[in-house]
């Protein structure tokens, strides 16, 4: 039997049923009937469901409208995952209803930091000049 990997890339199955819950944890959110105080009003995207090998625990990575009131979105969310977890089970057929866990997705700040990366004056100008390096194409 093969050694498994700590970082193994997901199954087709982990990859469907994350998203099936991301579309539904989507609408559970959008419909805004959580009634803790940290999320009224608050528009929370969820961008990704990435679920254990079990799956039988569920991380769902969420940003709010705007970047607002992170942590305390975050916090909200975690109060909640009992509830949510209960309405989950009723939208998405599934052998075991999975734990959630609530993160930050922080890959929209990530690629707002490499793009401000590539337009600093310093990089512009080396990438240009890599470019008038390159050789045409002959022809």
């Amino acid at each position: 039997m093969p050694k498994r990997h700590k970082h193994q890339e997901p199954s087709q199955r982990q990859l469907r049923v994350g998203e099936e819950l991301r579309h539904a944890l989507s609408h559970l959110l959008q419909r805004g009937e959580l009634r803790d105080p940290a999320l009224q009003g608050v528009a929370v995207t969820v961008t990704e469901v990435r679920m254990s090998p079990d799956l039988k625990n569920a991380t769902a990575y969420v940003m709010p409208l705007a970047g607002e009131h992170r942590a305390e979105v975050i916090a909200g969310l975690t109060r909640s995952a009992g509830y949510l977890r209960g309405q989950l089970a009723r939208e998405v057929p599934l052998r075991f209803s999975p734990s959630l866990a609530f993160a930050l997705d922080t890959s929209f700040d990530n690629a707002n930091r490499i793009n401000e990366l590539l337009h600093r004056p310093e990089v512009e100008r080396d990438l240009g000049a890599a470019a008038e390096e390159e050789p045409g194409d002959g022809g």
